[in-house]
């Protein structure tokens, strides 16, 4: 009995060898320096923030690089599979504009390197797999879970390394009749890899963000192919996608570098170029004094819904991630304010070896400033975008007023320093509520008078003001120096310096009388230009608010 035997025990309808699916999927046709990158999610029910940061990436060096960025779905993992995370992962990429140019979505393969799903690939990976066998570099192992719970609590108890290795592995030691007659009594039994390297023994490999690292030799006969359904574990699977699809950069966690020398040993065993390796810093929070990594099970940042369900603009998320991803891209975005981010050079090598500080604060300051930027239409598009999804209400008031809306959203806009009000679209709402009917006589008041509280008074200057200094058709100034004549006449300074040098002279200034008309039709004692709300309101929707107040 020979290897081969085995092997054709274990997969009598494998018919191909590995060099029809070498020739399959020949080398693709790159120039110099283009890169082939990948992002390889698990289809989970769930996109992590951690995944669009290592898909922007990858689609980085693609871009850059004017090469090929893929997604293949990595669904090997059957227990954790839910239906839709695939549909969920493209949508996502779409939203942002990052869109893979090959993937495989409804049985649609888009791209020549398919199938870009792993549990459809599963042909390809046993004729890999037959062939470790047929070489001596692969064997079945019919240990239970309570054989390896045994071998561990021996070890442990031994002061031993744990694992499956060297004397540990004891199946690895069965001859091949023991092995056939075993597999044909129907025994179960996973395929493990049989390592050649030593623990003891270092090896020197170029990480293109750690740089050189020096790391012991895999040792340990890990499991290739899984017992239940025959699908290979990611450690193999991963390694026959990245050689048939010539991906030439693979980018990843740095959670994934103590498993960097089992991967470098599966490709020595096939005889396989091993591409370049790209370990990302994780993403990182401070909460309170500490530093932790971003969970999905404590924050709800970590996915990439509540960037959504916020109402960020897709482009402020990605810059975020972009002055992570590079140490020198705020340098750059600041000397070239009008170019996008996907002109920006990525360099792994400008990347933090150790974490990547993710701050919510600094993605808000980014988002406002973007939306500052936008012109009232845009503003006004992307929010009926939003609300038709999350807010019905207020997106049928923004449909019914559109020009109105607009005019509210151009306040103090389009000029050298605009307002930065908005943080994000579910935050618009709160913001401008008071502009429009249907929403303020809905909402229940508090009106934030300051330094003038008397009810009496406050319906004075509000009725003086309408009855004879307001006038729809004056212009700013005009506007202001008669809110200066209705302080004269109700015995408040008109002028500030004035005012500071005599106060006892006067009930207050021109900024109190300012403060009373303000929130006696918005509520609100902040609030952008009064003179712009007042235009906007118009005169017979200024008295009824005022009236509200009697």
């Amino acid at each position: 009995m020979t290897n081969k035997d085995l092997a054709n025990l274990i997969f009598p309808n494998i018919d191909k060898d590995i060099n029809f699916y070498l020739e399959k999927y020949p080398n693709r046709n790159l120039k110099e320096g283009e890169k082939v990158t990948r992002i390889a999610p698990s289809p989970t029910g769930y996109m992590h923030l951690g995944t669009m940061y290592q898909a922007l990436i990858n689609f980085m060096m693609a871009k850059n690089s004017n090469g090929i960025f893929y997604l293949r779905n990595e669904d090997t993992d059957t227990k954790r599979e839910v239906e839709g995370a695939l549909k969920l992962v493209i949508d996502t990429l779409k939203d942002y504009s990052i869109v893979p140019s090959e993937y495989e979505m409804d049985g649609n393969i888009y791209g020549n390197y398919g199938p870009y799903v792993q549990s459809e690939r599963k042909e390809i990976y046993h004729a890999f797999i037959k062939h470790l066998i047929e070489i001596g570099r692969a064997y079945p192992c019919f240990c239970t879970k309570e054989d390896l719970e045994e071998l561990r609590n021996r070890q442990e108890a031994r002061k031993f390394r744990t694992g499956y290795y060297g004397k540990w592995a004891k199946c690895r030691l069965l001859p091949v009749e023991e092995q056939i007659k075993r597999i044909e009594a129907g025994q179960e039994y996973v395929i493990r890899f049989r390592s050649e390297g030593n623990f003891d023994h270092k090896f020197k490999t170029e990480d293109l963000v750690k740089g050189t690292l020096e790391l012991p030799e895999n040792d340990e006969d890990f499991v290739i192919m899984k017992s239940n359904d025959k699908l290979p574990t990611y450690h193999f699977a991963h390694i026959v996608d990245d050689t048939l699809m010539h991906t030439t950069h693979v980018v990843r966690g740095e959670e994934w570098l103590s498993s960097l020398p089992k991967h470098l040993e599966l490709f020595k065993a096939f005889g396989f170029k091993a591409p370049k390796y790209v370990h990302t810093p994780l993403l990182i929070k401070k909460e309170e004094n500490s530093v932790r990594k971003i969970s999905k099970r404590k924050d709800p940042e970590a996915s990439m819904t509540y960037y959504k369900e916020k109402g960020y603009p897709t482009i402020a998320v990605i810059e975020a991630l972009m002055t992570i991803i590079n140490s020198n891209y705020e340098e750059w975005h600041t000397a070239n304010p009008d170019k996008r981010y996907d002109e920006f050079t990525y360099s792994p090598k400008k990347m933090s070896a150790s974490g990547a500080f993710f701050d919510l604060e600094k993605l808000d300051n980014i988002s406002r400033n973007i939306i500052s930027k936008m012109k009232a239409s845009e503003v006004y598009d992307n929010l009926i975008e939003w609300t038709h999804e999350y807010d019905l209400e207020f997106n049928k008031i923004l449909s019914d007023n559109k020009e109105y809306s607009i005019n509210i959203f151009n306040i103090e806009r389009e000029q050298k320093k605009p307002r930065k009000d908005f943080v994000y679209y579910s935050d618009v709402k709160n913001q401008v509520w008071y502009m429009f009917n249907e929403l303020f006589d809905k909402k229940e008041k508090e009106y934030d008078f300051q330094k003038i509280t008397d009810k009496e008074e406050i319906v004075k200057i509000c009725e003086t003001y309408m009855a004879k200094y307001y006038d729809s058709s004056d212009d700013k100034d005009t506007w202001f120096n008669k809110m200066k004549l209705l302080c004269d006449e109700l015995g408040y300074a008109s002028d500030m310096k004035e005012y500071k040098l005599n106060p006892d002279k006067y009930k207050g200034n021109v900024a109190d009388v300012s403060t009373v008309i303000r929130v006696s039709v918005t509520t609100k004692s902040m609030t952008p230009d009064l003179y712009e709300i007042l235009k906007l309101l118009g005169i017979e929707e200024i008295k009824r608010r005022i009236n509200l107040l009697k």
